[in-house]
Order: structure tokens, then C-alpha cells, then sequence
């Protein structure tokens, strides 16, 4: 193909990484899939996925100063965005200000390159072979006063391309298909070679896509990367830096960080209070917080609109509700099984509970990798996504779990399964009471357990110590490699434990395709593949929808884009 650039472009379709207690949802009220007849409410149509809802203001319209109190789901132990045990939505809030991200993302998913970070970034063939160079901003450097250089990314790569099993990453992907980085034309510049194709390739050091820079000097070794950010965040390069984190008050302050090149800031900090979501409305309506992720809660969002001075900001987004099935247990090692559990379930039962009272359709949600309104998403479930309890029992009989009085047994063993919430979240009490009701009719016993929310993900989901359970995927603007680490058989947040060489082929390929329509057809033969494993059940796209104050500008419901912190504040 020669020396030619390839120019920023619009994100093929939008991927899902970050893990999420509080909910938000985003349906259609007609899209390709849906079965005729469903019985399914008609509602409004809800925003576009390219939509945002962030009350846009130039910086001259804003007063200096100010701080902007928000609301988190938990007080995180392990504070790396990057670390498998940091890919929680609230670690990626509170060290987004903090973490260099190396390009802006728009409501439509174009990247562009962050002045702040980088002077320029193409990709390019020599022999044959993908090159990206990487073209540092000489003034950036770490609060540590270290220039941010080379050998940072050189150090990133070392810890996320999964050749060495001792670092935990949250995601390898594009990283695994670099083969070297060096120094380029000085320690500003760092030129990058792919084995093989990676189209995605802006996702990288990118916090759209979760996956910031961190500093060499806490990841360069297996026991830094895992160890460097627990209980601390050590080293920023921000607009921001950590001021003060109080685990006793579940408080972390960040401040205006005077030694910033870039932009001032128009905020001097930023303070975020970890509290249960069905708290956060109430401490909205109060003042003490200015903006908070309400999702599908009927109660916070009526609230919303009954504060004084407050806004629904609310818009489309790649986020998803789900049931994650745990293939590790080996009661549920047969896909059969799983199958089953999908059958059992009645989801129109379940979305029309957590949505009622919304002005959002209630629409079932049939592909993991993509949500209804995007223009490849279609229907790959093979009559899985549709709730048919006979069919579930002969999948269980076949299985040789057979009813023995109220429950199914084998081996002498019940079919007894623990379902982990969160507490604090409304729709997972509400998803647990009814999935118990809907198993219990196909012969298998549930029992609920309910986790402190700063233990959820901590001490059980990360740990695969759960059955079945529930929470939201968000999304990031990248296809193909947003989703990878959730569904690869050595995916770093793949929970379920299913995965198998054909979805991992299928996603190679959307990865390292040039097309919007090679990219589509590669996720939908993946999605297919998912759906036979049976690992991850969607229920329904979620909604960006936040309470906010009515003059906070620059920051809300941002569809596929990302804050610009420095230009975030209050107006005049």
C-alpha cells in the first residue's frame, strides 16, 4: 500500500469494556430483529447512538473556579484503569482527569489526536508490515516532574501484550499484535510494528477506550503493574491530580493541577463521593452531589425532574444490561445447561419491570457486541433470546438433571445456584427476585447473595466466586477491540469463563478489518458464537441518563464522546 497515512475516521460500529454497578439504559422502539407480536409497549424512540446531552458552553461562558461534586458506585481497591481488577466504572471515572489519553473521541466515535499528549500519530506500511508512529508532546511529563517519553509506551506494551502471565491486564488487545517498540527520531517519538493488521489502532493509550497511559516507573515490572496503584494513586500527568482519598469518608479529591501544560482548567476540583446507586438521587436532590448516573431507576428520575435547577441529560450509548453465567462451576461447564438458564428466563418480564415507568422503549436486546441502533447490529440467537421454559426442561433432562420433587438433581447433587448483586442497586433486587421465581419453575433452586457494593467486583466477580449475576457493560467507541477482553478464552475480564477459537477468529478479523462492512460480518459471526456458548445473556441496551445541575456545562449523558475535563465547569 506504500507510505500512506490512514486518516482518523469514524469508529466502525462501538465496543463494551467498562464494568458498571448503576445502571443506565438505551432502547429503540423498532429495530432489525425483533419478533412481530412481542407484546412489547410502544414508547418514544430514544436518542441516536451518535446523540450527546453534555450542555456544550465555550470556556469564556464559564466561571472560573468552583468545585464539581459527583457521585461513584464504589471506593476501588485497585486503582489502575489498565489492571484487571481496575476495569470498574468508577476506578475509570476518578483517574480519567489524571491519565494521559492520547486522543478525543466525538459523539460520532472520530478519534482525534489530544494536543495535550501527542503532536501527531499515523500508521503506515514499511515491508509490508503496519507501522503506527507515535509523535510525543515534548512539554508533557508526570507529576513526578519524568518527561513522558518512548520508553512509557514501550513499558505499556511490555505489560499488556499477554506474553508474560504474571502482569494482569484488564485487556491485551492490539497489543498483542505489536512486535516491537522503539525509539523513534529521538525519546519524543516512538515508532510501533504490528505482526498483523490492527485497524483499531486509536484505541490504544486512548481513555475512550479505557485504556490510558501509565507512567514506566509503576508498570515496567510484573509487581509494580499489579501493585503500584492499590490503595494509592502514585503518579498522574493530567489536568487534574489526587489532592486527597479518604477510604473512611469514600471520598477522593482531586485538584487544579498547577503544573499542567495544557488548558487551565476551569474547575479547581473535582470531588467523587462513593455511595449505593439508589442513594445518589437523594443526595442530588440535596445539593451535595451535581451530577450522578441515574440509568433505569423510576424513582431517581422522577426526582431529577422534581429538583429545582436540575436537567435530565440523557443519550444513546453501546451499553448493556446483562446476566453473566459462570462456566468455571461445574455445574455449569455444560453448554447445555446454559442454554437452558437462557430459555428459563423471561426477559421481556425482566425489562419491562426495570424500565417501567421510564420514557425509554423496553426492548429486548438479541447480539452482545452491538446495540439496536447501530446499523449492522442484527439478531444472530438461533431462538435462544426467546423464553421457552419446555424447551429449557428437556435441554435440563438431556443434561441428565432430572426433577427430584422441586428441584433438579445429578450425582446426587441439587442444581443450586448463587446469584451475586450489589447492593444498593434496585433492578439487580429486582432481576434476583424475578430469575429465582422464573428458574424455580424449571426445577432450579436460586439463592441470592448480596454484596457490599465496594465488594462486588473486588471480592467476587473478579474472584469467580458467583453462579449467576448482573451488571451493565459500557461502551467505548471502538468495535471490535472494545469488546475483546469480555469474550476471548484469555480475555482479562472475561467472567463467564466461555470462549472458544471461533469467537476469537471471528474478533481477529473485525479487528483487522479496513471495511465497515468485513468489520460488521466478523462481529456478527462472533456474536453467533457467543450465543451458543451461552456465557452472557444481554437484556437490554441501556440509557445514558443523568441528573445534572442545570448550569454544569461541558459534562453529561456523552453518547460515544469523552470529557474534555479542562473545559468542564459551571456557567456565568
Amino acid at each position: 500500500m506504500g507510505r500512506r497515512r490512514l486518516h482518523h475516521r469514524t469508529a466502525l460500529l462501538a465496543g463494551l469494556t467498562a464494568l458498571s454497578l448503576s445502571l443506565t439504559l438505551c432502547s429503540c422502539a423498532s429495530r432489525p430483529g425483533s419478533a412481530a407480536g412481542d407484546g412489547l409497549p410502544s414508547a418514544p424512540e430514544s436518542p441516536k447512538l451518535t446523540s450527546v446531552d453534555v450542555n456544550p458552553r465555550d470556556r469564556a461562558q464559564l466561571r472560573q473556579g468552583g468545585t464539581l461534586h459527583l457521585a461513584i458506585t464504589q471506593f476501588s481497591h485497585q486503582w489502575s484503569p489498565i489492571h484487571t481488577d481496575g476495569s470498574e466504572s468508577s476506578t475509570i471515572s476518578v483517574t480519567k482527569p489524571l491519565l494521559p489519553t492520547f486522543f478525543r473521541s466525538d459523539a460520532a466515535g472520530t478519534q482525534t489526536v489530544n494536543p495535550a499528549y501527542l503532536q501527531d500519530a499515523h500508521a503506515e506500511q514499511r515491508d509490508g508490515r503496519q507501522v503506527v508512529v507515535w509523535t510525543l508532546n515534548p512539554k508533557a511529563h508526570w507529576s513526578d516532574g519524568t518527561p513522558i517519553t518512548w520508553r512509557d509506551l514501550e513499558a505499556n506494551w511490555r505489560a499488556l501484550n499477554g506474553k508474560d502471565p504474571a502482569y494482569r491486564p484488564s485487556s491485551s488487545t492490539g497489543f498483542e499484535l505489536v512486535s516491537s517498540v522503539e525509539r523513534g527520531k529521538d525519546d519524543f517519538q516512538a515508532v510501533m510494528t504490528f505482526d498483523r493488521p490492527f485497524s483499531e489502532w486509536q484505541s490504544m493509550f486512548n481513555g475512550a477506550a479505557n485504556a490510558p497511559l501509565l507512567p514506566a516507573s509503576r508498570v515496567a515490572t510484573p509487581d509494580l503493574f499489579n501493585s503500584a496503584y492499590l490503595d494509592a494513586i502514585p503518579v498522574t500527568a493530567g489536568p487534574f491530580k489526587v489532592e486527597q482519598m479518604d477510604r473512611a469518608a469514600q471520598i477522593v479529591t482531586l485538584v487544579a493541577d498547577p503544573n499542567w501544560w495544557g488548558d487551565k482548567p476551569v474547575l479547581d476540583r473535582i470531588v467523587f463521593h462513593a455511595m449505593v446507586p439508589n442513594a445518589m438521587a437523594a443526595a442530588f436532590a440535596k445539593g451535595e452531589i451535581d451530577l450522578f448516573n441515574n440509568g433505569p431507576d423510576v424513582s431517581g428520575y422522577q426526582t431529577i425532574k422534581s429538583t429545582k435547577g436540575a436537567a435530565v441529560r440523557r443519550a444513546g450509548g453501546p451499553d448493556f444490561r446483562q446476566f453473566t453465567l459462570n462456566a468455571r462451576n461445574p455445574v455449569l461447564a455444560d453448554p447445555t445447561v446454559r442454554q437452558a438458564l437462557f430459555q428459563a428466563i423471561n426477559r421481556d418480564a425482566v425489562i419491562r419491570a426495570d424500565l417501567n415507568g421510564l420514557d425509554w422503549p423496553a426492548v429486548p436486546l438479541n447480539n452482545h457486541l452491538l446495540v439496536a441502533n447501530q446499523n449492522a447490529y442484527r439478531d444472530n440467537s438461533l431462538g435462544l433470546s426467546r423464553y421457552d421454559p419446555a424447551e429449557a426442561a428437556r435441554k435440563l433432562d438431556a443434561a441428565g438433571w432430572k426433577l427430584d420433587g422441586d428441584v433438579r438433581k445429578k450425582d446426587g447433587h441439587e442444581l443450586n445456584l448463587r446469584m451475586v448483586i450489589p447492593a444498593g442497586v434496585t433492578q439487580a433486587q429486582n432481576e434476583a427476585a424475578s430469575t429465582t421465581k422464573m428458574l424455580k419453575d424449571v426445577g432450579v433452586k436460586v439463592t441470592t447473595v448480596t454484596a457490599a457494593a465496594n465488594e462486588f467486583f473486588d471480592k467476587y466477580i473478579n474472584r469467580d466466586d458467583f453462579d449467576i449475576t448482573t451488571y451493565s457493560l459500557l461502551g467505548t467507541p471502538f468495535p471490535a477491540s472494545g469488546n475483546r477482553a469480555d469474550f476471548v478464552q484469555t480475555g482479562g475480564t472475561n467472567h463467564s469463563g466461555t470462549g472458544s477459537p471461533a469467537v476469537d477468529a471471528a474478533l481477529d478479523r473485525a479487528g483487522a478489518a479496513t471495511d465497515a462492512a468485513t468489520a460488521s460480518e466478523a462481529i456478527n459471526q462472533a456474536d453467533g458464537e457467543l450465543w451458543k456458548l451461552a456465557g452472557m445473556l444481554p437484556l437490554y441496551q441501556r440509557p445514558q441518563l443523568y441528573g445534572a445541575r442545570a448550569n454544569l456545562a461541558n459534562i453529561g449523558a456523552q453518547g460515544l464522546s469523552d470529557i474534555v475535563w479542562e473545559n468542564v465547569g459551571f456557567e456565568k
